[in-house]
């Protein structure tokens, strides 16, 4: 097939922010082509610059062979359908269709013949005398459609055209926009965030995000192969799980090991595994290579949503005691200093130092006047390792201090045996103002609890995936909440026409087929 448009190396930035990044991109006749992304992702900027309304700041625009990229909207063998779609409301639907070819002052008689066509082939040759105010949107997309193919371009750009439609209507105008462009036998250039309407229309969907491509490929390639985690996602429902690709054709997800259809990894690559919901099928526990509990099941018409819990992930909890304690001022030194109360495990006791004590009790001492922090140059206490109460003072050389307590109590920890993790965190104090101040306010619940979690094989880190806390940081008031650090569980959406209870055990079953395997 014959290169149509190409887009070489296309940056585009509006008030210093990039927004295309090296565009590289080639279209072919006849093709119908989707732009898919979400909102701010660069789509519709690469179809205006294709049109000519805007300049690449970098790059070329070549159009059968030449480049257009200085040439004005109306010298480039393009027509542009609009998201509103810029009808003429003092025009009947006729006129409207008619408009450019008496611009360009085309016989009445041939525009007469071209008209009547275009107006056939949407399905309104009876329409011709209707005002466009009186038609539906439907009516008025396909007029719309209808007045960029008269003008018999190379290629036509629709930028959103169905997103002001109602959801029946916007399916019937996916099966009507594809016909129609193989009926006229032109490069389709379409616009769209809705990845439903990608599948169903196009030859070819190129997959952005945040100025760059993900992928390009056939709707069965993007759907069945996506080349990484966000392609996976955004291209319908998936269920997407850490694993390690073991070696060609066997990989490890959910702590076993299965077969599959990916070669090429490094061995032991950790990786991203998907599998559709529509490709997991729910069967007797004795039967599935996975086993879980059913969480959900939503009935969605023709097949049921069924979320099963293959683990539930390991959980601690934890208390932070919330004041709105002042700090001391010692007028004298000008000196202000604040210091927390604190949690430790006995086992920390024999390698406690003055740095872990600070840091623990975020003590702190600065100049009231410029905020400029001091040095706390000595820490007394009589902390013995065993549970208690135990005062510490905190001192600057120029002798401010501030009393805190050190609370030793036994080692908290929850610890998972079956799926081999262990989750530690310890109670800890906190002033109104630093829960407010916070600026990522989940990493610092994980830092003030000292929260961390460790594979029980190996020792290595496992990662806390949620924090979950029953309090509004900015209307806090002093007092006892609850945190709760949790691992990364595994849930799995299966879509079936089996209905299955609530609560109920189950296996789940799937081909080396189902399993897509993903480089991170």
């Amino acid at each position: 097939m014959k290169k149509l448009v190409q887009f070489r190396n296309i940056v585009k930035s509006f008030d210093g922010q990039v927004i295309l990044k090296g565009i590289n991109l080639d279209i072919y006749e006849n093709e119908f082509v989707t732009l898919l992304g979400p909102s701010g992702c660069g789509k519709t900027t690469l179809l205006r610059i294709l049109a000519g309304f805007l300049e690449p700041d970098e790059g070329s625009v070549i159009y059968d062979g030449v480049d257009i990229t200085a040439l004005p909207p109306h010298k480039r063998d393009l027509n542009t359908v609009f998201q509103k779609y810029a009808l003429f409301p003092h025009m009947n639907v006729f006129d409207n269709v008619a408009f450019g070819l008496n611009i360009k002052k085309e016989p009445k008689d041939l525009i007469t013949q071209k008209v009547t066509r275009m107006l056939k082939l949407v399905g309104l040759e009876d329409y011709g005398k209707r005002g466009v105010s009186e038609m539906s949107g439907g009516q008025q997309q396909r007029v719309a459609i209808a007045r960029a193919l008269v003008n018999e371009p190379g290629v036509l750009l629709l930028d959103e055209p169905l997103s002001a439609l109602d959801a029946k209507l916007r399916k019937e105008m996916q099966r009507e926009l594809k016909k129609i462009q193989q009926e006229v036998g032109i490069t389709f250039i379409f616009v769209t965030h809705d990845q439903e309407e990608a599948l169903t229309m196009s030859d070819k969907i190129v997959v952005m995000k945040e100025g760059e491509i993900q992928q390009i490929g056939s709707p069965t390639d993007i759907y069945n192969e996506p080349a990484n985690r966000y392609v996976a996602n955004f291209i319908g429902a998936s269920n997407i799980v850490d694993g390690t690709m073991l070696d060609d054709c066997k990989v490890m997800f959910g702590d076993k090991t299965f077969e599959c259809v990916d070669r090429g990894f490094a061995k032991n690559e950790k990786v991203d595994v998907v599998i559709r919901p529509e490709d997991l099928d729910i069967v007797p526990v004795r039967d599935g290579k996975l086993k879980g509990i059913v969480r959900s099941v939503l009935f969605k018409g023709v097949h049921y949503e069924t979320v099963v819990e293959t683990k539930a992930g390991t959980s601690i909890q934890v208390k932070m005691y919330v004041s709105n304690d002042k700090p001391v001022l010692n007028e004298e030194a000008h000196e202000m200093m604040s210091a927390n109360d604190f949690y430790l495990d006995e086992d920390d006791v024999e390698e406690i130092t003055d740095a872990y004590i600070i840091d623990r009790a975020d003590a702190q001492a600065w100049n009231p006047d410029n905020d400029e922090r001091i040095s706390i140059v000595r820490v007394e206490h009589d902390i013995k390792k065993e549970n208690g109460t135990y005062p510490v003072t905190f001192f600057t050389a120029a002798g401010t201090s501030y009393t805190a307590n050190m609370i030793v109590e036994d080692i908290n920890r929850a610890v998972d045996e079956e799926f081999g993790e262990e989750i530690y965190a310890v109670n800890f104090f906190k002033k109104v103002d630093e829960i407010q101040e916070s600026m990522v306010l989940d990493t610092d619940l994980k830092i003030w609890a000292n929260a961390v979690a460790y594979d029980l094989e190996d020792g290595s880190p496992v990662e806390i995936t949620d924090v979950e806390y029953d309090f509004d940081p900015e209307t806090i008031l002093p007092g006892a909440y609850t945190v709760t650090f949790k691992t990364l569980g595994y849930e799995y959406r299966v879509d079936t026409t089996d209905q299955t209870e609530v609560g109920s055990a189950v296996g789940l079953t799937f081909t080396p087929e189902d399993i897509h395997v993903m480089r991170k």
